[in-house]
């Protein structure tokens, strides 16, 4: 098939389409003068002026602040730079929500959901109050200054989650105070080593964590809100090049979320909380498939039934290895017969006990069906226009039991992987172009999975928006395919 040309950009593609679209990743980029007034109002001017002072030690800064000794000697990673597009007018789009506004049609988008972009450095910060500060001034200035466009917008929340009790203050604030209904978390938490000042390690906070984070899940519940995580590894030990950005942002969103997906499902969450959707932004689909084809494939292998059957070192007859040394050990190993009968040493035979063998266990499944539906039922995931490994996610030749993951349409409209916002949706419709995805699979990822992600958590997510008929539509029709049988 042919490529749109630029004349029949985003408007000629979605009027072609027959549905909306959804943006389920858009990103405001924040007046920093306008965020430093706001902190000023929720926090008092010490906590801001504590801040400015404190920015060349913060995230981005500080590498420019480092010379190159020091950037060597204390391995600070490369930062993001030059990461909005320079052209005037879309800079000014990304800066300005009435004017982001005003040019969606223009992009071929009915409905966005628009996440911070300053926000993203502020949630791993150690200092509490500040942390907690510029969150919730970053919150404020966001619901204010989006409240006259949410029947096409909605700014998303920004929650920290060092602890449950902020997690869920700043929740319960963002939607009942603010009246926010989208929010973003953290999807793992760098916490001090004790006994090893400097070092640090990886909270997942689902698995082997020091909180109980499931009042937070409850809450989401509660508040009607689906958890998104739309942080990565950036800056950390596999993404931390002092001198190159492209190394370090190079698939960083989807190690992080590869490790707090992998983290919630082994930690059983989708099992307590079956009703809860998760949503993972930025890294793509492709690291989703691994994963989910690669722990089908470890559960036939892995299960609790199974590892005890192939596995189990008791199974092992000792006397018969002793007669198998004898006979084909040579010189070397036919001695060691009579040890081998003993037992093959710590390193091959360790003190295991039987009791915590099953990875699976929180999981509470009873096969690999079970397991794929918690896998597939719970979660997105968050992928960019330009991304041609988005059609693995639909796949059925691809995927364990022919499923299709919910792959969600990310523009990242705002930064640098956008520079021309009016062809992002033309460059999206290339994978329909050529021949990546049928129409109905990009209904799908435009529109359908976005829709049916939200109201599951929330009804009346679309409520009042320019999308409201048409979602109203979906979810009856969507019912009766799942009353018939159908998906």
């Amino acid at each position: 098939m042919t490529k749109h040309t630029k004349k029949q950009g985003g408007p000629a593609i979605r009027a072609a389409l027959g549905h909306p679209v959804i943006d389920s990743d858009a990103h405001v980029v924040e007046c920093e003068f306008a965020l430093i007034d706001t902190l000023k109002e929720v926090a008092g001017a010490a906590v801001a002026d504590r801040f400015e002072s404190s920015l060349g030690q913060h995230a981005m800064q500080r590498w420019y602040n480092a010379n190159e000794a020091t950037r060597r000697a204390e391995r600070i990673g490369r930062p993001s730079f030059w990461h909005v597009p320079a052209e005037t007018r879309d800079r000014a789009t990304a800066m300005l929500p009435g004017l982001m506004r005003e040019r969606l049609d223009e992009f071929g988008i009915d409905f966005a959901v628009v996440y911070t972009t300053l926000g993203l450095s502020f949630i791993h910060m150690t200092d509490h109050e500040m942390r907690r500060a510029l969150c919730r001034a970053l919150n404020k200035l966001n619901a204010d200054v989006f409240t006259e466009h949410r029947t096409r917008m909605t700014p998303v929340a920004l929650i920290p989650m060092r602890t449950p009790e902020e997690a869920i203050e700043e929740m319960r604030y963002a939607v009942n105070t603010l009246g926010m209904k989208a929010i973003t978390i953290s999807g793992h938490e760098w916490r001090p080593l004790a006994g090893n000042p400097g070092a640090r390690y990886t909270d997942y906070l689902a698995l082997d964590s020091e909180y109980d984070y499931d009042p937070v899940w409850k809450e989401c519940i509660k508040l009607g809100v689906v958890p998104t995580s739309h942080v990565g590894t950036y800056g950390g030990p596999t993404h931390g090049s002092i001198s190159n950005y492209t190394f370090n942002h190079a698939g960083h969103f989807a190690a992080g979320a590869d490790m707090f997906c992998r983290a919630l499902l082994l930690g059983g969450v989708p099992k307590r909380f079956p009703e809860l959707k998760f949503a993972f932004l930025e890294g793509g689909v492709g690291w989703a498939n691994m994963l989910y084809n690669t722990l089908m494939e470890r559960y036939k292998k892995r299960n609790a039934k199974e590892i005890r059957r192939t596995l189990d070192p008791a199974r092992t007859d000792r006397a018969q290895m002793a007669d198998y040394f004898r006979k084909y050990g040579g010189r070397i190993l036919a001695p060691k017969a009579d040890q081998i009968a003993r037992g093959e040493g710590p390193m091959l035979s360790p003190p295991e006990d039987p009791a915590h063998i099953d990875d699976f266990a929180a999981c509470g499944v009873s096969g690999t069906r079970e397991l794929a539906a918690q896998f597939v039922n719970s979660f997105y995931f968050g992928c960019e226009g330009e991304d041609r490994i988005t059609a693995l996610a639909f796949d059925p030749k691809f995927n364990f039991y022919g499923e299709q993951l919910r792959a969600l349409f990310s523009s990242d409209l705002g930064h640098w992987d956008v520079p021309n916002m009016s062809e992002v949706l033309e460059e999206t419709h290339e994978l329909v172009d050529l021949g990546l995805l049928q129409p109905t699979d990009f209904r799908k990822f435009v529109f359908s999975n976005a829709a049916e992600m939200y109201t599951a958590m929330n009804p009346n997510f679309f409520k009042g928006t320019a999308v409201e008929e048409a979602v109203a539509v979906e979810t009856v029709q969507r019912a009766k395919a799942v009353a018939g049988g159908a998906r």
